[in-house]
């Protein structure tokens, strides 16, 4: 099997080694991300025979394994792109929702692979599309599309359209587009609903409104929707899934989900609720700990 290997550079030493061991015993045909693989070699002082270095983002393996928090994870999505390549994500950092895959359950969770006994959840995500393709960089997001102010205190006007139809306009510090897998993200944070990640549905969810009769709003994933943006300094931020550009005031903005899923493998004991349940600390009574 060809794995490919993305990783952060905040990693355990036994943790990475563990994992090298592991799949050196299933004879993978390992490849590694050429900044981790650096990492590994000059912080780590760690050094495999490995099949290959990915120095960008042409490559073609069975399966990639990100290892750090859920923004490698995201990360490592956006080099994946369009490729169709399942990720399984390895939880090197703290609350790790995406990559869920805990040190411990390591050799458990491989053994499971190498005998094909996973599943597969196909997440979906948004595109960005704007009329002079602004937007510098991959213009899809598997967490959320984030329209942000810029610089100032002031607060920025989101004019929607949902498939050419008026919704409101949001005067907020900003405004988040989300897929159910970010719906544990940013969205979350600002007062948003948890949804299933493989549900056929987005969340549209204002940054600190001005209103508070600004709910957030789940719609269907087959919707369009069509964003104007007023800002006292003429630009505005976005941000997909962290990566962010400047944008001027007068870009329109088009929001829909893309024609294309990412592969997330998944053991097949773990669910999402059972993932909830741990991650949030769900019926845990804290004075009893």
């Amino acid at each position: 099997m060809r794995i490919a290997i993305f990783g952060s550079k905040h990693q355990k030493k036994a943790q990475v080694e563990k994992l090298f061991e592991i799949l050196s015993e299933n004879k993978a045909e390992i490849y590694l991300q050429e900044k981790f693989c650096i990492y590994l070699k000059e912080e780590l002082h760690l050094q495999y025979d490995i099949a290959g270095v990915i120095k960008g983002d042409s490559f073609d393996v069975d399966l990639v394994v990100s290892i750090g928090g859920d923004g490698t994870f995201l990360r490592t999505a956006s080099i994946i792109g369009k490729k169709n390549i399942p990720i399984l994500g390895i939880n090197a950092g703290r609350l790790g929702f995406l990559a869920d895959v805990g040190e411990k359950d390591l050799e458990e969770t491989f053994a499971d692979v190498f005998s094909g006994n996973y599943r597969i959840e196909h997440r979906s995500q948004l595109q960005l599309s704007t009329q002079h393709k602004d937007y510098q960089g991959f213009n899809y997001a598997l967490n959320e599309i984030a329209i942000l102010k810029q610089d100032t205190a002031s607060m920025i006007t989101v004019h929607a359209d949902i498939n050419g139809e008026y919704l409101t306009s949001y005067e907020a510090d900003g405004l988040i587009v989300a897929t159910p897998t970010g719906s544990t993200a940013y969205a979350l944070s600002v007062g948003g609903p948890v949804i299933a990640p493989t549900a056929s549905n987005f969340v549209i969810a204002a940054v600190a409104p001005h209103s508070l009769s600004n709910r957030p709003l789940v719609v269907t994933d087959d919707c369009v929707l069509t964003l104007d943006v007023e800002s006292r300094n003429g630009s505005f931020l976005i941000s997909l899934d962290g990566r962010s550009n400047t944008f001027l005031t007068g870009t329109r903005l088009i929001i829909k989900k893309a024609d294309f899923t990412l592969k997330v493998i998944k053991r097949k004991e773990n669910t999402f609720y059972d993932t909830l349940r741990n991650k949030l600390m769900w019926g845990i009574d804290p004075r009893q700990s």
